[in-house]
């Protein structure tokens, strides 16, 4: 099931997600849902706070190429245990943030630790895109967002556009 996007500013948006105490067939279908809210948007990731639950759980498939097998992967309670010294900068995006980008630089590799949907340890080093989106989403789940990396300005410029978005958003539907 789809689900709705917060939209920044939210202040959802800015906690702290707590852990995933153990695993129950209900987040399994809320990383279901997840997953078929951050394809529909179209996104490559998604955390459980822009849809509004306040849990440590990510999804992402940074897999672009066209005829390239999808890559699905749920993430609970993920966490980064190591970063290459290497840094790399893409323009980011969110799907809390729609239509806005900027280049943020971060680390170019993360090994990262998370919990599957069969409540397995997994572990797995990520580099590219996959690294960055991985970044991306963790920082969801400490209330972090891209543009928290930009110039004090810039990050109130990009405010004031999506309290206007979010204003015009509830006129339409009103």
């Amino acid at each position: 099931m789809k689900r709705p996007i917060l939209i920044h500013p939210d202040p959802r948006l800015k906690k702290l997600a707590p852990p995933i105490p153990d695993m129950s067939d209900d987040l399994r279908q809320l990383a279901d849902d997840m997953l078929e809210t951050m394809y529909g948007a179209p996104g490559i990731g998604l955390a459980a706070p822009q849809i509004g639950v306040d849990t440590r759980l990510i999804v992402m498939d940074c897999v672009k190429a066209e005829g390239e097998a999808p890559r699905p992967l749920a993430m609970f309670n993920p966490e980064i245990i190591a970063e290459s010294d290497e840094r790399s900068t893409y323009e980011e995006g969110c799907l809390s943030i729609p239509d806005i980008y900027a280049d943020v630089e971060r680390p170019a590799a993360v090994t990262a630790r998370w919990i599957d949907r069969n409540g397995a340890e997994q572990q797995e080093t990520f580099e590219g895109l996959w690294a960055t989106c991985l970044q991306h989403e963790i920082d969801h789940l400490n209330g972090v967002l891209f543009i928290d990396y930009l110039t004090p300005l810039r990050r109130q410029l990009i405010t004031r556009k999506m309290v206007k978005l979010k204003k015009d958003r509830a006129r339409e539907k009103a």
